[in-house]
């Protein structure tokens, strides 16, 4: 990746972060492709973002791959694993090489499972306190650079700015409610993703790759776009036309 188009990449993940300080935005499609951008600026292959709901529990809001997901969701689940050093912590959490790894066997062996060698876990804190963790995977063994792990901090630290927004920092519910609706826009969309992988034959990826388009072309937001799709008011058929279509 040359200079220019790296600079090009960086501008386009801050402007993914503008979009959150818009008085509408889809949150977990941003977050989405912010994730995305971010993996793809640092040479990573897969990430996910888990996020403190209400109760200050941690909750999964997106990942790019299902492989992701399902090590994010491991992690919950079993409170223990890099994402939640992090947390704890405050700290980055960098693993070179997952396969001699001997921190969370258990988690290390499944990652290996999914296709992953190497890992970035970076704290998001705002005023000091630590609110979630972007999770960034590699297939390859390899150290994460200084630079690139800086760039993902910054990358990291403006996405924070952006979610939490100073309109609602003053505001703990506003920021609260902003946060649980992503969680709910989230669980609607992996139920739209079901019903489309199973209507057409599809990996989840890629459904959830159609279901985004369409809700795009569409001019709807994700959560509204899974919601139809869940209440059967369109089609997985309908979705294909318009994919067709655009």
């Amino acid at each position: 990746m040359d200079g220019t188009t790296r600079e090009a990449q960086i501008s386009a993940a801050f402007v993914t972060v503008a979009e959150t300080l818009t008085a509408e935005h889809d949150m977990v499609d941003v977050l989405h492709t912010f994730v995305e951008r971010c993996a793809e600026i640092v040479r990573m292959d897969a990430g996910g973002l888990v996020m403190v709901d209400d109760a200050d529990d941690l909750q999964l809001m997106t990942s790019t791959s299902e492989a992701a997901m399902m090590l994010e969701s491991m992690q919950l689940a079993d409170a223990a694993g890099p994402c939640i050093e992090c947390f704890r912590t405050g700290e980055a959490v960098a693993i070179n090489d997952i396969s001699t790894s001997v921190a969370w066997p258990e988690f290390c062996a499944n990652a290996v499972d999914q296709g992953f060698n190497s890992l970035l876990s970076i704290p998001m804190k705002v005023h000091g306190r630590v609110i979630g963790t972007m999770n960034l995977f590699r297939a390859a063994s390899e150290a994460v650079s200084s630079r690139d792990a800086a760039v993902a901090q910054a990358l990291a630290d403006v996405a924070t700015i952006g979610i939490t927004h100073e309109r609602a920092l003053h505001q703990a519910q506003v920021v609260e409610e902003q946060l649980q609706n992503a969680l709910n826009s989230r669980i609607a969309i992996e139920q739209a993703k079901g019903v489309i992988a199973n209507g057409l034959s599809l990996s989840m990826d890629d459904a959830f790759v159609l279901l985004r388009k369409y809700s795009r072309d569409c001019n709807l937001t994700l959560r509204a776009a899974s919601e139809m799709v869940s209440r059967r008011e369109i089609t997985v058929q309908h979705i294909v036309a318009a994919a067709t279509r655009g």
